[in-house]
């Protein structure tokens, strides 16, 4: 009889709006592999962006928040592993889950750690130097007692595998490290790409939803892409991404030579058009989809110490990493303009999605640790005290709350 998988999503999966929704597809292929029947609910409304989930053969439904309905619902679907997209959907539902099905493998799937992304976001803000000040912010307090109440929580870096282990002390027997799952890139395909002479202009491409996306293109507009137009007066800043605004259009200037081109239907052509792309993030967490974009397409890359966070390991990057306006411009403009340093930091990024995100491996691994949690439930929950009692009392308030609020809603 083949097992069963509920996810619960914070959002519906949009891979081509954002490296969450990529993710989250990854994600589904990894549990269709193993033979596992799947069914995706979640609380929010679907866009004209969100992938067709029936059509790969998974089921989705809705379902309402702070409503009883939701404990049927499991209890007659009685999933062998539930997966909570995000930390808030296991607040949400987490303690129905674990009434209705206590012998389900509970899994929490970060994306990235937002209390990491929020506080270096309130550091930017204040212009102070980050610390634990502002790490240990109350998303912190939330995030972290998600993680501990789960059996596991996936993790997408290995530096917030870090900060969780030696900052929050979380046993690392709680985390499993699990990059985004990429595929060998075959030879074929690499000798396909466009070559450097048959590129142009610059690129940079993300989900403007997401603070950080907006920020950096503002940065690249108002400080860097004058510096590097001043050394390439015929080169373009070609801006992609889902939900631009208008603040965001607005930053459009033609005489400037920086275009904001909106939704990228795909995201691979758009690469392969341009010849270096451009990420200066300066605060953030996880690993940035655009630097992954990059690298299967054979487009080098300058960023930041935050966008490359967690991304090259012990490898060369595929590009240069830089912070300062002046560098990143620099070798923004060295990188546009040497075929021959072009071509080996291209070189280098294939390397990196072969030897960092080989999805087999990774898959592998995986796979293993839900296997002897599974063997091992009983003994591997005793093993965490901390989180048996963050249940014991979630589950009484947010029981309780919900329950209030589910009779105000009558």
């Amino acid at each position: 009889m083949p097992k069963r998988l509920l996810i619960i999503g914070f959002v519906w999966p949009e891979p081509k709006s954002s490296a969450a929704g990529s993710r989250m597809m990854q994600l589904i292929r990894f549990f269709q592999l193993e033979n596992y029947e799947i069914t995706f609910v979640s609380a929010c409304a679907k866009t004209n962006n969100a992938v067709n989930l029936n059509a790969i053969g998974v089921e989705d439904a809705f379902v309402e928040l702070n409503n009883s309905s939701f404990n049927g619902f499991i209890k007659t679907l009685k999933p062998d592993v539930v997966l909570f997209d995000r930390f808030m959907t296991e607040e949400q539902f987490g303690w129905r889950v674990a009434q209705e099905c206590p012998n389900t493998i509970r899994v929490l799937d970060t994306e990235d750690l937002h209390s990491l992304r929020k506080g270096r976001h309130q550091a930017f803000k204040d212009k102070q130097p980050f610390s634990k000040r502002y790490l240990f912010n109350e998303i912190a307090k939330r995030e972290i007692a998600s993680i501990y109440r789960c059996d596991l929580t996936l993790m997408i870096s290995e530096a917030e595998i870090e900060i969780l282990s030696t900052d929050f002390n979380v046993p690392k027997s709680l985390l499993v490290y699990l990059p985004f799952l990429l595929e060998k890139l075959p030879e074929e395909s690499i000798e396909e790409l466009p070559y450097f002479e048959q590129r142009k202009h610059f690129v940079t491409i993300g989900n403007f939803l997401h603070e950080p996306n907006f920020n950096a293109t503002l940065y690249l507009k108002e400080t860097i892409w004058p510096l590097i137009k001043e050394k390439l007066p015929h080169a373009e800043m070609h801006i992609y991404g889902a939900y631009a605004t208008q603040k965001v259009n607005q930053l459009n200037n033609i005489k400037e030579g920086f275009m904001v081109k909106g939704f990228a239907d795909d995201a691979n052509k758009v690469m392969q058009q341009a010849r270096v792309c451009l990420a200066p993030l300066r605060f953030g967490a996880g690993l940035k989809g655009k630097l992954i974009d990059a690298m299967k397409n054979g487009t080098p890359c300058v960023t930041t110490r935050i966008g490359a966070e967690g991304m090259f390991g012990n490898l060369a990057p595929n590009g240069f990493i830089e912070d300062l306006p002046d560098l990143f411009a620099e070798k923004s403009v060295q990188l546009y303009q040497e075929e021959s340093l072009w071509r080996n930091k291209q070189l280098k990024g294939f390397e990196i999605i072969k030897k960092r995100f080989d999805a087999a491996k990774h898959q592998k691994n995986l796979l293993a640790v839900l296997v002897e949690t599974e063997k091992n439930l009983p003994n591997h929950r005793l093993n965490n005290f901390t989180g048996q009692m963050l249940q014991h009392h979630a589950m009484q308030s947010t029981k309780y709350m919900s329950k209030w609020i589910e009779e105000k809603n009558k």
